[in-house]
């Protein structure tokens, strides 16, 4: 019995040996850089799209409607369409366009469409069809063709939201379970609704219905339920998914209910007829098994990751990395959280995963140019070219912050500087949005050196601050976050009262029903459901003209408004 002991020791050990050798290698994980390509003039843009036509043009969805246009350099083109006919705010509107694979034809029968997807008038998911116009930057409003109307009763959340073309030309596009908490109809497990699933159609140039057909090798295709659309079952709320580009393989990023936030993936050829969990599991977790099968019916994620508490997590799916500008990126699945700011890396061939914070946050979309490389889109309003950092040639090896009398104290030692300009003090009060507080101007002290900075934050209970350090050929890298916290006395804050991102943050600590944007003439220019959401809000307000305004909280017991400036 003892020899069989050993051997078995021997064993383990030599798995564990081979596990940490092979598994996990060494070699440093790329650290990513967001870099603003555009800082203006958007208003709650939701996606980042190329039309595969050989122009490098990108094309902006915004989720009021309107769809912008710009060229390689993000120089602002033109508005190329304004989808009518949507309800748009929370999770609904225009969510994402795709161009047909054969949209450079110049034959006008056979090319120049594409397809949006939106919650219409009444709520419910629509897919449309449409087609340019003889200006190649301007679509035709007057060509649309509802492809497909998806009834989405009662709720305004969930809505899925992204479509993408398949190298075997045809549409694949996720649905949104139907909402409300839980998918109390079950609507990701049946066969006979067209929620919760990840779909494929054969979308055709024909002038009369029917605008698709079912293509050969649907798993679903027959007689009776499941409809014949359905390419795979079992999705909450995949509002970004992808292809990798250089393999087909799917990617898909699904919101959890309250408990973990996932990460899905299937190899190209495998990801037709399964059925990814939801319901029955969130994540890897189970969370309502009532009449499911055996555990080996579903896939489970690849990678996920904890929700701190119900509303303060969502996932963005993302894209894997095959450009060329950034080699150490290259093979990598980059996804986001909306909230929390965090990006998450994922080697696509071992599903080793990597976590960065400090990132800009509200990331809704990662998007890629015609030649691979990769974008963020922001729902404040910003679009990041996404990079791998250039090291500056200093060494932070303290950083910290205290407080008194209101007055937070930064302070911070080096211990190497070459060639650095600054450092640029930055703040936020939930640690995904951040402002400039400051700057200071470096010694360059090869021997290092030690620096202070004092900064009041106004009506905010928690700070958090970082480092931008720039040098002089503008590369720059950033220090980890560390915050402090004040006693302001208040549950409820809206931050900055100064407004120049384009919109407006709610921090909430209490149970609100609604919040409400008012102008000085009594008018409502921007209306939110909070449902009793706490934590971090964002409510965009590009469109509004520059003046005062109040925001109002609103419950069924009371009202509570603070002033604010938009500039």
């Amino acid at each position: 019995m003892s020899d069989l002991y050993m051997q078995r020791k021997r064993f383990v050990l030599i798995l564990l040996l081979f596990y940490f050798t092979f598994s996990n290698p060494t070699v440093a994980q790329p650290t990513l850089v967001f870099q603003p390509v555009i800082s203006s003039g958007l208003s709650a843009p939701i996606d980042f799209v190329n039309a595969g036509d050989g122009t490098n043009r990108i094309f902006i969805v915004q989720q009021g409607g309107i769809i912008r246009i710009y060229n390689s350099s993000f120089g602002f083109i033109g508005t190329f369409l304004t989808v009518t006919g949507i309800v748009s705010g929370g999770e609904q509107g225009l969510l994402t366009m795709a161009f047909h694979p054969d949209y450079e034809n110049p034959n006008p029968a056979i090319g120049g469409f594409f397809y949006v997807y939106y919650t219409n008038s009444a709520g419910d998911l629509e897919l449309a069809r449409y087609h340019v116009s003889a200006d190649p930057n301007v679509a035709d409003p007057a060509s649309k063709v509802v492809i497909l109307t998806i009834p989405h009763p009662t709720n305004e959340n969930h809505n899925g939201g992204k479509l993408n073309f398949g190298t075997d030309g045809y549409l694949y596009f996720a649905t949104g379970d139907g909402g409300s908490g839980g998918d109390p109809p079950n609507n990701a497990q049946r066969g006979d609704v067209l929620l919760g699933k990840m779909l494929r159609i054969n979308v055709t140039n024909s002038a009369i219905a029917p605008f698709y057909t079912i293509p050969p090798g649907n798993p679903y295709a027959g007689p009776g339920d499941p409809l014949d659309e359905i390419w795979a079952f079992g999705l909450r709320n995949p509002f970004r998914w992808s292809f990798d580009r250089l393999n087909q393989n799917m990617w898909i990023g699904d919101v959890g209910q309250a408990a973990r936030e996932e990460i899905n993936y299937r190899a190209a050829g495998t990801t037709g007829g399964i059925n990814y969990g939801w319901r029955c599991y969130e994540g890897n977790l189970p969370y309502n098994t009532t009449g499911c099968g055996p555990i080996g019916n579903y896939v489970f994620p690849v990678y996920d990751y904890p929700n701190p508490m119900p509303g303060s997590a969502a996932v963005t799916g993302g894209v894997v990395y095959r450009g060329s500008n950034f080699p150490a990126l290259q093979g990598y699945y980059l996804a986001a959280d909306v909230y929390s700011a965090n990006v998450y890396l994922i080697n696509a061939a071992s599903f080793t995963t990597t976590v960065q914070s400090g990132l800009p946050g509200l990331i809704v979309c990662f998007g890629e140019s015609e030649n691979g490389e990769v974008y963020a889109v922001s729902l404040g309003g910003t679009v990041y070219n996404v990079t791998t950092a250039i090291i500056v040639s200093a060494r932070l090896i303290r950083f910290t912050v205290s407080s008194r009398n209101g007055i937070a104290t930064l302070s911070w030692r080096t211990a190497i500087e070459q060639n650095l300009k600054q450092f640029e003090i930055e703040y936020s009060a939930d640690g995904i949005s951040f402002y400039q507080a400051g700057i200071v101007q470096a010694m360059n002290d090869p021997n290092g050196a030690t620096y202070k900075f004092e900064h009041t934050a106004f009506n905010i209970r928690q700070v958090f601050y970082r480092l931008r350090m720039v040098d002089f050929d503008n590369n720059f890298e950033y220090s980890t976050i560390v915050n402090v916290s004040f006693d302001t006395g208040k549950g409820t804050f809206v931050y900055p009262s100064v407004i120049t991102t384009g919109i407006i943050n709610i921090f909430i600590n209490e149970p609100w029903q609604k919040a409400e944007v008012v102008n000085m003439n009594g008018a409502v220019i921007r209306s939110q459901k909070l449902n009793g959401q706490r934590g971090s809000i964002g409510i965009p307000v590009n469109s509004a003209a520059g003046g005062i305004y109040l925001v109002c909280l609103k419950n069924n017991e009371r009202i509570m408004t603070q002033k604010i400036v938009i500039r």
